[in-house]
């Protein structure tokens, strides 16, 4: 799975990503619309990270997020 299925199902996502970035407003949030690129904008400048930086703590999220949706196989 990639982060089209994020980005579809945003508004269920938002929640979690609002706990992991909690410097993130709810507005920016919804500003965000799913898309990878401005939430990776957001978190650098929320937190002073380094492009770098934000963007391993986005991928970090995203595999957390695609593993929670896969199936378990039992």
């Amino acid at each position: 799975m990639d982060w089209g299925v994020i980005e579809s199902r945003w508004h269920e996502h938002k929640a979690a990503a609002k706990r992991r970035w909690d410097k993130l407003s709810e507005a920016q949030l919804s500003g965000i619309r799913g898309h990878r690129t401005y939430l990776l904008k957001r978190v650098q400048e929320a937190y002073a990270l380094t492009q770098e930086e934000a963007e391993l703590e986005v991928a970090d999220w995203q595999q957390n997020q695609l593993d929670r949706l896969a199936p378990t196989g039992n």
